[in-house]
């Protein structure tokens, strides 16, 4: 993806659920293979501002099974990245609908990308504190970034990963499972 390309923080949209919703009916077109699609990223967190991306975090049974469907993947409108820097995963960039992208984190049944995923996603939403600093370190990113995606992520990447260490030590201690 090129870094420069632009892009922008809005506030809160109430419709970015539903809106994950009907992308998640349409990545389970690809047939029984796929376990389970979460909603993640900010947009799946109430009242976080976010970049109008809808980050989906589908389960797959099987990676070679995915592969397989590579092209159905394509005809449902996503571009195919492969792993694109993580290992394990397969990644696909949708158009989404009025101007909001859908983004496909394809990973496998029992990977530990899928608790390290869900576990900050629902430990920012049920500690406020955090999604508010949260926010607050996105705010910040997005001006040390002038306009670099990889810079941003870079900005944030430390704060984040405090975080993701308290959401992991939240779940292990939560007896939440999906």
């Amino acid at each position: 993806m090129d870094a420069r390309r632009p892009f922008r923080i809005c506030q809160y949209d109430p419709s970015w659920p539903t809106l994950a919703d009907i992308f998640a009916l349409d990545l389970r077109k690809l047939g029984n293979g796929v376990a389970a699609v979460h909603h993640i990223g900010s947009t799946a967190i109430p009242g976080l501002i976010a970049r109008p991306v809808i980050d989906l975090l589908p389960v797959v049974d099987c990676m070679d099974w995915l592969d397989e469907r590579r092209g159905r993947l394509e005809t449902l409108g996503y571009e195919w990245l492969g792993e694109n820097g993580i290992e394990g995963r397969r990644f696909g960039i949708g158009t989404g609908i009025g101007g909001i992208a859908v983004h496909a984190h394809f990973f496998k049944a029992g990977s530990p990308q899928i608790v390290r995923h869900l576990a900050f996603r629902d430990y920012l939403r049920v500690h406020p504190e955090w999604a508010i600093e949260y926010a607050r370190q996105k705010l910040r990113a997005i001006e040390a970034a002038n306009g670099d995606r990889h810079a941003y992520q870079a900005a944030k990447s430390e704060w984040m990963m405090t975080a993701e260490i308290h959401a992991m030590a939240w779940f292990s201690g939560s007896g939440q499972r999906w």
